[in-house]
């Protein structure tokens, strides 16, 4: 076994300028997670690199977003497939890459996406090219990346064809952005973007005080009322994060909507919170108003199964025996593919991708040598794959 991991971590450091010129290709492609036709061209592009792996590959549409990037290598050997999934979007708009093109500077990358998750796409690509090097067909392996993650695959298809493509594989590495504590996440919450449309009656302030209905009073009482939603001890919480409303100081203001943030770590909290949330729309609490729920995006959560711990635990042992140091886990507030992965029976590991800081901000960074370290990791634990029991 050590004979092929030598040369496993020999294929990857005679590699290292050519990751890191697809890296800096990779970033300097647009991929506004609201601009489609870009992510098509990378995931054209992207498809090209990894049926240079000798992947099947194919484009699925997610419209009205960006599509979604599916490939399988050895699909005639024994066992259930290891799967590496992700996203090519990024929360970016165009022109952020011609703005802020990919550089390195003092070991650390920076680009759009170069960590949220270009970076975590790199390392599969490499790690099933180093795998090939070694000529290893003990298991098939999968990619799945989707084209509009960053936007919770709204009113689109995605996030079904990531739980149908995933379905029946060994365990999936979710490529996300890595944290620099070295541990791996094994579990996030899920999200809901509400918006309650509040409508009132428009009036002058001083001269028609009785007849007025003032939006902004009956939001107030509705977002006190959605505020009570909130369970600690389940992983839920709710905080109203935009309000906006007419501007005019001295009448009743007509209208009033506001957005909700609401974050859960069960799945058996969606239709509580759903059904609380019609009955406040429902109910006038000031009298005489009407308002209208509106779930602008979804993410369900990912949860900390058995499974999901018990792979954390196997990874754990095989980076500690070969010298990767301690791997840790963590609970992570924000929302990722690993959650559809999950709900198909996955057992999955998120944050497996690139190490750094920072993502969806302009000063997002990655460590360079994480991007050669990470496909180190993952090459030695899938050639241990033999030893798990999941």
């Amino acid at each position: 076994m050590q004979n092929l991991l030598n040369e496993v971590y020999k294929f990857i450091d005679d590699n290292k300028d050519e990751m890191i010129k697809l890296w800096e290709d990779v970033v300097n492609t647009e991929s506004f997670t609201k601009d489609p036709a870009n992510i098509s061209i990378l995931a054209n592009k992207l498809k090209g690199e990894f049926e240079k792996c000798g992947m099947d590959c194919k484009i699925v549409s997610a419209e009205p977003n960006g599509p979604t990037l599916i490939g399988n290598l050895g699909l005639d050997r024994k066992g259930a497939p290891i799967l590496f999934s992700g996203h090519m979007d990024t929360v970016f708009k165009t022109g952020s890459a011609s703005e802020r093109p990919f550089k390195i500077e003092d070991g650390k990358a920076y680009g759009p996406g170069v960590l949220d998750m270009k970076g975590g796409i790199i390392i599969a690509l490499y790690t099933i090219k180093a795998l090939n090097s070694i000529g290893y067909k003990d298991r098939p392996i999968k990619i799945i990346f989707s084209g509009d993650e960053e936007c919770g695959h709204f009113n689109s298809n995605g996030g079904k064809t990531l739980s149908e493509e995933g379905k029946g594989c060994l365990c999936a590495f979710n490529m996300e952005t890595g944290l620099v504590d070295d541990c791996l996440c094994v579990g996030r919450k899920g999200r809901i973007e509400a918006k309650l449309n509040i409508t009132g009656i428009e009036a002058h302030a001083g001269n028609d005080f009785i007849n007025g209905r003032s939006a902004i009073e009956e939001a107030a009482f509705k977002i006190a009322k959605v505020r009570e939603l909130t369970d600690l001890e389940n992983g839920t919480t709710c905080v109203a994060t935009v309000i906006d409303s007419t501007k005019i100081s001295n009448s009743f203001p007509k209208t009033c909507s506001v957005t909700f943030d609401i974050r859960f770590e069960k799945m058996s909290e969606v239709d509580r919170i759903k059904t609380a949330l019609n009955k406040i729309a429902a109910e006038s609490i000031i009298g005489n108003t009407t308002c209208e729920l509106e779930c602008v995006g979804s993410m369900m959560p990912y949860e900390t199964t058995e499974k999901v711990l018990k792979l954390h635990e196997f990874v754990s042992k095989i980076a500690k025996e070969n010298n990767f140091g301690e791997i840790g886990k963590r609970k992570l507030g924000g929302s990722s593919d690993a959650s559809y992965l999950t709900i198909a029976g996955v057992p999955t590991l998120c944050s497996c991708g690139v190490q750094g800081e920072w993502n969806h901000t302009l000063d997002e960074y990655a460590i360079v040598e994480s991007l050669f370290t990470r496909a180190k990791l993952w090459a030695t634990v899938i050639l241990n794959l033999d030893k798990i029991d999941l």
